[in-house]
């Protein structure tokens, strides 16, 4: 991939959102409303949904699970692992991408968390409230996002085949880091026990399973009716599917936590703190030391926003694997569902008024439409 350095030319036109991403903050609080409303007013058949566990105890709810798996492998398809063999001919910026998601991040977000929950917060809420609110921040901090990303870079002019290979890195390591990380910061930072085996089993089933099953399809399809046809038909046809299982689980989710959220509305404002502080944070770091060793703008940009940005359903599902869908630590990944796309699009505004401060480049491979997670076709 050669690269030219020279200055940038403008942008030719405004890139968009489409419709469902433009306001899914919307979406997501009309969700909750119809979640409460169907706590509030039929609570025993939300009583029934809640109790549909693949085992006693062990807090998988089995509608949720479904639907995170309709969410996630449709996301796992777009990933290609094949594009991480060009990694070593621009390091730069993905080991900025990897130290801020994995040595900064999760280690920043257990800090606020116990600094808000513990200690500012702590005259509005019970130590045992804390607890959850802290180990549901840090589960949300310890998944960088993996979806969602494609859109804020498409969004900034960011290169697609670099943003593609943060990405499918991310998604290796995360195989190996979120359980361990998970369980040591919410330990530190709370009286909780994590129960190994448990997180052990979302790992599995929320990150291994999707993955697998992703990349099986993605290869599977390609070899049989070639790139195109993945690109142009197969995805999209995933597309209302991962919208639907998105907007269920929501509702579900809020039916569950219906008694949290009218009793206690004003925590749901109160976790949103630290967790757009360390939101920008975050993103600061990344971009700010992508300035610093002179990364180009295109890497920069979507490097930041992977460092901002949660993987929100991976986040959802293992709360609710370790402590229950209704408690204060699937709250707290809920929110970061709430924020995220408001707080995602400051950021990818300021950087694109920012983009001067980097060096350019000019790719020159094929056009990428990020809104659909296509890659550049193999030529």
């Amino acid at each position: 991939m050669e690269i030219a350095m020279e200055s940038v030319p403008a942008v030719e036109a405004e890139k968009r959102l489409n419709l469902f991403e433009r306001y899914l903050t919307v979406w997501v609080g009309l969700c909750m409303v119809v979640g409460v409303a169907l706590g509030t007013w039929v609570p025993g058949l939300v009583e029934t949904f809640r109790n549909l566990e693949f085992a006693e105890g062990s807090h998988i709810n089995v509608p949720i699970a479904v639907l995170i798996w309709l969410m996630i492998i449709p996301m796992m398809m777009k990933v290609d692992f094949a594009s991480i063999k060009s990694v070593g001919k621009r390091p730069k910026g993905l080991m900025v991408t990897l130290f801020v998601n994995w040595v900064v991040k999760p280690f920043s977000m257990a800090f606020l968390a116990w600094l808000f929950f513990r200690h500012v917060f702590a005259s509005w809420m019970s130590p045992a409230e804390a607890d959850q609110y802290i180990a549901g921040a840090i589960i949300l901090a310890a998944a960088p996002c993996t979806a969602m990303v494609f859109v804020w870079s498409y969004l900034t002019d960011g290169d697609p085949a670099y943003t593609l290979v943060q990405v499918s890195v991310n998604d290796l390591i995360m195989l190996v880091l979120f359980a361990p990380l998970v369980g040591l910061l919410v330990a530190g930072a709370s009286s909780l026990t994590v129960p190994f085996m448990v997180l052990l089993y979302s790992v599995l089933l929320f990150i291994v399973i999707p993955l697998v099953v992703g990349a099986l399809i993605r290869v599977w399809a390609i070899r049989a009716h070639g790139r195109a046809w993945f690109e142009e038909a197969l995805l999209p046809t995933f597309q209302p599917v991962t919208i639907l299982a998105l907007l269920a689980t929501l509702i579900f989710i809020f039916a569950f936590q219906a008694e949290n959220i009218t009793g206690k509305f004003s925590h749901v404002l109160l976790i949103a703190i630290p967790i757009l502080l360390q939101v920008y944070f975050n993103s600061s770091l990344a971009y700010g030391l992508m300035k610093v060793l002179k990364v180009p703008y295109s890497v920069a940009a979507p490097g930041a926003l992977i460092g901002a940005s949660n993987f929100f359903e991976l986040a959802v599902a293992t709360a609710i694997a370790l402590f229950g869908p209704g408690s204060g630590a699937a709250l707290a990944t809920v929110v970061g569902v709430l924020v995220e796309v408001p707080v995602m699009l400051s950021v990818c505004s300021l950087c694109n008024r920012t983009r001067h401060w980097f060096p350019q480049d000019v790719r020159t491979e094929a056009p990428f439409d990020l809104t659909q997670g296509r890659e550049p076709a193999e030529r």
